[in-house]
């Protein structure tokens, strides 16, 4: 396993568009016995409530949510470019019908407070969920985003988290 070391939030020194919009992240929660795990490319990281935060948004039907829902702890993964297959694979099927982790063959680490996540990312960031909430569509000023984005009316699910670890692997 590579060695990783501990940075404070403010030295993360990529940018945030590119690293949850172009670049993807994993989104996982569960334990190291249980976990599941998918790409996301909407989300973000800021101040909130004077905490360094991660919000991501996640479906209801996906069963990442499950988990999520289910632990007080999350974790967000970034990886390089030459991971793109297994970002597509978590976020294209299902871990209910396959075990994502055999399928990708990623190292599963345990975090301080039990928080699934990879070896393989070049950036990991442990959270311990703040708040969970459900896109409402009575809330939207733009409506068409809703026959845009939501033809199902399948409105993501909201999770605010303080972000209290980030690593990097050593040099």
């Amino acid at each position: 396993m590579r060695e990783f070391k501990q940075i404070q939030q403010k030295d993360v020194d990529k940018n945030v568009f590119e690293l949850i919009g172009d670049d993807w992240m994993l989104v996982t929660a569960g334990t190291t016995e249980a976990c599941n795990m998918m790409t996301a490319s909407w989300g973000g990281l800021g101040v909130l409530w004077h905490y360094p935060v991660a919000f991501v948004f996640v479906r209801p039907q996906r069963y990442t949510d499950l988990f999520i829902r289910e632990n007080d702890f999350l974790s967000l993964c970034f990886f390089e470019e030459s991971y793109r297959d297994v970002l597509k694979l978590c976020g294209s099927k299902s871990g209910r019908d396959i075990d994502k982790v055999k399928e990708t063959g990623l190292t599963v680490r345990e975090g301080e407070h039990g928080t699934v996540w990879f070896d393989e990312s070049k950036l990991v960031l442990e959270c311990r969920k703040l708040y969970a909430g459900a896109i409402d569509s009575n809330n939207f000023i733009d409506t068409s985003i809703i026959s845009k984005e939501y033809p199902s009316e399948d409105f993501h699910h909201i999770y605010i988290a303080e972000i209290q670890r980030c690593m990097v692997p050593k040099d």
